[in-house]
Parts: C-alpha cells; structure tokens; sequence
C-alpha cells in the first residue's frame, strides 16, 4: 500500500495521533506473554484459565501408558466392522456364524451400548463388559478372550 493511503496521513499534525494524551501508545504496557499473570491480569487467568496454577494429583514417577492402553468398541458397532454382505451371507445361517477379532482390529475392550442383530457372532478381544456378554450370548453369539 502506497504511503498516501496510510491512515496516519490524517492524523499527520496531531500530536498524540490517536492514542491519547493522559494514556499514551507504549510498546507494552501490560508486559509481555504471561507477564503479571500473577498479579495484574489475574482476573483473566482465573476466569478463562482455571487450575492453571498450582498441582492436582499424586505423582507417577515411572509413568507407562501402554499398560493403561484399551481402545474399546460398543456392541452396536461390531456388524459394522464384518460389512454388510458378510451379514447377509450368513443371515439364515444357525450352524454357522462370522468371527470378529478385534484385537487385530485395534480394540481390546467391548462395551455394551447399543443393540444387537438377532444373529450369532463370535466376537475375539482382550476383556468383554458384562452387558455385552450378555447380549452378544443372547444373540446366539460367543465371546473368546485372548490374551
């Protein structure tokens, strides 16, 4: 933008250009970052920011994960994983029912929100709620735990 077209060619001759006599434009006058977040601009942080101070909790010193890593699927789901034509194929099917393992893929826990199909399934993961134990047995279904 070219300087003619600035705002501040207005305001050339002015002495405070807009800014105020009493207050003046300093460069940062509140600080900078989280500067005063202590002091003068606690009201901020107490209201948007909560618990920003301060520790919660015990300590963990050796924290690992991968022991507390369970990726769980609800009940209501688990047709949706098999597809819809393996559904049909073996919707007359009694002797015969399709197997989900879910550890391969990728859960290990199953929940039991939701509804069921009136088909047996044979459902492989690491722990199984009891409502979806209940469920997947009521449906004709079986649940295999594997380690």
């Amino acid at each position: 933008m070219p300087t003619r077209a600035h705002k501040n060619r207005k305001k050339r001759g002015h002495v405070s250009a807009g800014h105020g006599r009493v207050g003046k434009h300093r460069k940062h006058p509140g600080g900078r970052n989280m500067a005063g977040s202590k002091h003068h601009h606690r009201i901020m942080l107490m209201r948007y920011h909560p618990g920003y101070f301060g520790k919660k909790g015990m300590r963990v010193y050796h924290l690992q994960k991968n022991k507390s890593f369970c990726p769980s699927i609800n009940v209501d789901r688990l047709w949706g994983l098999l597809g819809e034509e393996v559904r049909e194929k073996f919707a007359g099917n009694k002797s015969e029912a399709p197997v989900v393992d879910l550890v391969k893929a990728g859960y290990f826990k199953v929940l039991g929100k939701g509804v069921l199909p009136e088909q047996p399934l044979i459902v492989k993961a690491k722990f199984f709620s009891k409502r979806a134990e209940q469920k997947i047995k009521a449906a004709g279904g079986k649940c295999i735990i594997v380690a």
